[in-house]
């Protein structure tokens, strides 16, 4: 797949990229995908939720009433779960919910998620992405050329650029990753893509097939 190089400006430059077929056109893999993104959102939990259970809370170890003789049910301690105020049965404790995924069952997915993107002509490729100074109009403007500016944006740069960076954190639907850093659900969850021309070679090293 061929697509036209842009600059910021929105206009074409007269340049062509030619979109690796093993990453932007292979049949997709929709439980690769799936798997993927579990594995993504499993990492960002921190797992620290909690409850105390009937050893954890603070109360009297006293016997609440005699054992026999009451025509009710049997009562031992104030912090049994039956009782307001008592422990929870069975409740959270912390845990890491991460799990481990084959490395080429990952670089599947995301060429399988770049693919949808390249089908859906959801991704755009400008020569120079950078601006001298940090401004976010200058980003919106450049979004508002290349017809983006109403849409939940992925920028993929091939180095960090803190311009770049700056310019965007302010906005709700832009994310910046540097192109070695780009994941599954990132690309899922963009409805634009916008990479500079150099992050192309970087996502060819890392995820073509030798």
């Amino acid at each position: 797949m061929e697509l036209a190089v842009k600059n910021i400006k929105g206009t074409e430059t007269g340049k062509k990229v030619t979109l690796n077929d093993q990453i932007f056109g292979i049949e997709p893999n929709d439980h690769a995908i799936y798997l993927d993104v579990k594995q993504y959102l499993a990492n960002q939990r921190q797992g620290t939720h909690k409850s105390k259970q009937r050893n954890e809370v603070a109360g009297s170890t006293r016997k609440i009433k005699k054992q026999k003789g009451t025509g009710g049910a049997r009562a031992g301690s104030i912090m049994s779960p039956l009782f307001v105020g008592g422990g929870r049965v069975f409740g959270p404790v912390p845990r890491d919910y991460s799990f481990k995924l084959n490395k080429k069952l990952k670089q599947l997915a995301r060429r399988s998620a770049l693919s949808y993107k390249a089908k859906a002509e959801a991704i755009t490729v400008v020569d120079a992405l950078t601006f001298e100074t940090p401004k976010t109009k200058e980003f919106l403007e450049m979004a508002k050329n290349l017809g983006m500016s109403d849409k939940k944006l992925l920028v993929v740069l091939s180095d960090s650029d803190k311009n770049v960076i700056l310019s965007s954190r302010n906005l709700k639907k832009v994310k910046v990753v540097n192109a070695a850093n780009l994941n599954t659900y990132d690309v899922m969850n963009a409805g634009m893509i916008l990479m500079g021309e150099s992050s192309l070679e970087v996502i060819d090293s890392i995820l073509a097939i030798s």
